[in-house]
């Protein structure tokens, strides 16, 4: 991999990892369409650490008073509301962490094809225009419970499948329980933290075994610090529209690329 290829690939995660069009499936598109080869599941690693720590570092006060009231509930401190959301956020985090010690593997040696991507942007962002456009906007995060959260938290598991679209899905039932826009992507950000660091930490540990091949990590530590740039402008540029703009453009662009791809491949 060259730097040109690292740099592209990593605003493409930045991008695509928080809004609502899949990043997993594009970083298999654009190395297809371009002619390039297979970044591998590496790659695909750092720039989601990079995205991880854009996330961190844009929700660094929210995250810091959430986990200074989670130890307070468990040390009989009381649940304030920053305790109950880190609550959700843990319990939103335990579907997507069974289904990938389930179904890692097998998602990813059969699914990383552009047909398949195509179907799953067609079938996830219909789902999406519907929840946009028929939920109701009357709750904040912070009015989540654990069953709302294990719901999110299913639907977060549907995106380990690419073309689903991680931020996607979650943005997708968050609407559909009620949540507001803005609200759905800060709970989807919010939820992304453990996703993103217990894919991260797994890989890494093949990584370090060796099971990878081996591998370029001036490339990676390119591909993590344009990530994270990306992905931090792109959080900060989607929570100050979304309210205005809503999910639809997002569901049109994954149709317009969904028609590309059949066009293209079948």
């Amino acid at each position: 991999m060259d730097p040109i290829q690292a740099i592209v690939l990593a605003i493409v995660q930045g991008l695509s990892e928080f809004l609502p069009i899949s990043s997993s499936g594009h970083l298999i598109l654009v190395p297809h369409f371009l002619g390039w080869p297979d970044q591998g599941l590496a790659f695909d690693v750092a720039v989601h650490v990079g995205t991880l720590a854009a996330v961190l570092a844009y929700f660094r006060r929210q995250l810091l008073a959430m986990l200074v009231a989670w130890f307070g509930s468990v040390s009989g401190r009381g649940m304030t509301p920053d305790a109950r959301l880190a609550w959700c956020v843990i319990v939103g985090t335990i579907p997507v962490g069974v289904a990938g010690l389930l179904f890692g593997g097998l998602i990813e040696q059969m699914l990383r094809n552009p047909l398949f991507v195509a179907g799953t942007l067609t079938l996830f962002g219909l789902l999406m225009w519907l929840a946009d456009r028929f939920g109701r906007s009357e709750r904040d995060e912070y009015s989540i419970d654990w069953h709302h959260a294990l719901l999110i938290g299913c639907a977060q598991a549907l995106a380990l499948m690419p073309g689903t679209s991680r931020s996607g899905v979650t943005m997708t039932m968050a609407r559909a329980l009620g949540l507001d826009r803005a609200a759905a992507a800060r709970f989807s950000f919010l939820l992304a933290v453990p996703g993103i660091a217990m894919a991260g930490g797994y890989e890494l540990l093949q990584l370090l075994q060796g099971r990878d091949g081996a591998v370029d990590w001036a490339m990676m530590g390119l591909g993590t610090a344009v990530a994270a740039v990306t992905g931090y402008a792109c959080i900060h540029w989607l929570l100050a529209v979304i309210g205005r703009i809503g999910l639809a453009p997002f569901a049109i662009y994954r149709f317009a690329i969904a028609a590309l791809i059949v066009w293209h491949f079948a």
